[in-house]
């Protein structure tokens, strides 16, 4: 599986943790930027990531950065994306069980690296129940 990864700088050194992560399983990574911690503003890769779903390239994605909200709330402008903030492992489950969450957003200033990579590896392994989550999901949309 490929999966498209970006953060701002409060977000970077989480993003290489997680791609390290990634790498050793054998997924397929294509990181977006940022390049360095030095101070950058978080649209510019919430949308890079975004338009990666949109168009195709990648069926899941993570962004990161201080919060989680900021690139949240800028995934979540783009038509067929669906991105979850998720804090814990938990959330992660249902944000793709219930939700068909695509983007993962994750809050690195709030969250430890270690249970950062729970909540990924929760994100990436758990699959869309489908059914009455299915009629729901398809109102989202305006």
């Amino acid at each position: 599986m490929k999966i498209v990864i970006g953060s701002d700088h409060a977000g970077f050194e989480l993003k290489q943790a997680v791609i390290n992560h990634l790498e050793s399983k054998n997924y397929t990574v294509l990181d977006k930027g940022t390049d360095s911690d030095a101070s950058t503003d978080y649209p510019k890769f919430g949308h890079a990531v975004s338009n990666a779903i949109e168009e195709g390239e990648n069926s899941l994605g993570i962004l990161i950065c201080g919060s989680g909200n900021g690139v949240a709330m800028t995934a979540n402008k783009h038509r067929e994306v669906r991105c979850a903030l998720c804090w814990t492992k938990e959330i992660s489950e249902l944000a793709r069980a219930h939700n068909d969450a695509n983007i993962l957003a994750l809050p690195a200033r709030f969250i430890t690296q270690s249970d950062a990579l729970q909540i990924v590896d929760a994100f990436l392994t758990t699959e869309f129940e489908g059914g009455r989550h299915k009629r729901r999901v398809d109102m989202i949309g305006v």
